[in-house]
C-alpha cells in the first residue's frame, strides 16, 4: 500500500475505527507489511494485539477480523495510528524516518469522540511519536485525557513473553473506563 510518486518506501496508515461512544483509543505507530497487505489493523499472526484483546474483552481469538472489530466497539475501543504518512523500509518501527512522520488528525478525532478517556500507545514508537507529534500540541485542550505507554505487542518486541504483554495490558486496560463483554 505504498504511495507518492517515486518513493516506495512511503506508507500510508489506515482509517481509524471508533464509533461516536468509544472511551479508549488504541494507538500503533504504522501498521506493519502484512498488516498492510492485509488490510487489517495487527495482522501479523505473532502479533500479541487480538489475543490481548479477546482475554480483556472475552471474545474467540478466532473469529474473523470484521467481528473482532465489531466487538471493540461494541466495548467503546477505538483502534487507529499516530501516523498518517511515514517512510519505512521494513515493518520494524526502528525503520520509520523521523523526518518523514505526519502524524493523523487527533484534534478533529477527539472533538468528535468526545468520550475518550484514555489513549493506549501500543509500543515506544507509537509512545514517542504521539508525544513528540501530536501531544505537545493537544494536551491542553484535552485535559481529560490520559496517554499511557504500553508494551509492543509486535513480535518484533522479544523482550518480554506474550504472557508478560497480556498481563501489563489487562492491568492497565482494566483501569481504564472500557466495558467488558
Amino acid at each position: 500500500m505504498a504511495i507518492g510518486n517515486n518513493s516506495s518506501n512511503l506508507l500510508k496508515s489506515f482509517s481509524y475505527v471508533a464509533k461516536t461512544d468509544a472511551t479508549l483509543l488504541i494507538l500503533g505507530s504504522m501498521p506493519g507489511k502484512v498488516s498492510l497487505t492485509q488490510n487489517e489493523y495487527y495482522a501479523h499472526p505473532r502479533n500479541a494485539f487480538w489475543s490481548i484483546m479477546s482475554h480483556l474483552l472475552g471474545f474467540p481469538l478466532a473469529l474473523a477480523y470484521p467481528l473482532r472489530l465489531q466487538k471493540l466497539l461494541d466495548n467503546q475501543v477505538a483502534l487507529w495510528d499516530v501516523m498518517k504518512h511515514c517512510e519505512r523500509d521494513s515493518s520494524l518501527d526502528a525503520d520509520i524516518l523521523e523526518s518523514s512522520i505526519v502524524a493523523n488528525d487527533f484534534s478533529a478525532f477527539l472533538n468528535k469522540h468526545t468520550d475518550i478517556k484514555v489513549i493506549a500507545l501500543n509500543g515506544k514508537k507509537a509512545e514517542q511519536s504521539f508525544h513528540r507529534h501530536v501531544w505537545k500540541d493537544l494536551s491542553a485542550e484535552f485535559p481529560s485525557v490520559r496517554p499511557i505507554g504500553l508494551p509492543s505487542t509486535s513480535p518484533a518486541n522479544a523482550r518480554i513473553s506474550l504472557e508478560q504483554k497480556r498481563e501489563v495490558w489487562i492491568n492497565h486496560l482494566n483501569k481504564s473506563p472500557i466495558a467488558r463483554g
